[in-house]
């Protein structure tokens, strides 16, 4: 089975439609951001904080793209992370 037999059935079970090819390429170039501005294991995380935040793909995307913090501030340092060992925010 390939992955997009995988995924449309995966869909079915959970009464979703599988993406559109638009909306596949965006998810995979979502990933692809997360992956390489961060870790690999952002790439899963950061389609799922997309889908539950309920934006569209393409924002999404908008989003992954901007500037980390524009105002120069590190809202992620500090206590409390839960980026597992050895990580670091912005690595």
């Amino acid at each position: 089975m390939n992955a997009r037999q995988w995924i449309s059935d995966y869909a079915e079970r959970l009464g979703s439609e599988p993406p559109s090819a638009h909306e596949w390429g965006a998810i995979l170039d979502l990933a692809a951001e997360a992956a390489h501005s961060s870790e690999r294991v952002a790439a899963p995380v950061a389609c799922w904080v997309a889908a539950k935040a309920g934006v569209s793909i393409d924002d999404a995307l908008k989003a992954a793209r901007a500037p980390a913090a524009a105002d120069g501030s590190d809202s992620a340092a500090g206590a409390g992370s839960a980026e597992g060992p050895g990580t670091h925010a912005g690595d």
